[in-house]
């Protein structure tokens, strides 16, 4: 049910985008609690972007997940830029993370809702 959306403007060689996206989804699994099963993480690299006027190194991240905790956001934060520091070099200060709680209805899977 957590789904990690990630959109940066770098151009990444397959390798690393697959080791990423399997860090990424054990962090999420991690920080969350929650079996790593059912973490969904999708990248888009590549994506035309400018922040604060600058084409620089820049992501965008949005992270979904039912019952999503306000108390969990700060160390998501954190763990979530550290990996995109170290892992591509974007600055934290270049990173926009949006999270969102949807309701259960609106969460489908297995041709059900949760």
């Amino acid at each position: 049910m957590p789904l990690l959306k990630v959109q940066t403007n770098i151009t990444l060689e397959s390798g690393l985008q697959q080791r990423l996206l399997k860090q990424l989804s054990e962090t999420v699994a991690s920080e969350l609690g929650k079996p790593e099963s059912y973490v969904m993480v999708l990248f888009e690299a590549r994506i035309p972007m400018l922040f604060a006027g600058s084409d620089a190194a820049t992501a965008y991240l949005e992270l979904k997940s039912l019952g999503l905790p306000q108390e969990a956001t700060p160390a998501l934060s954190a763990a979530l830029c550290n990996s995109m520091t170290r892992h591509l070099a974007i600055p934290d200060d270049r990173i926009y993370i949006e999270y969102s709680s949807p309701p259960r209805h609106l969460w489908g899977w297995k041709s059900s809702t949760f």
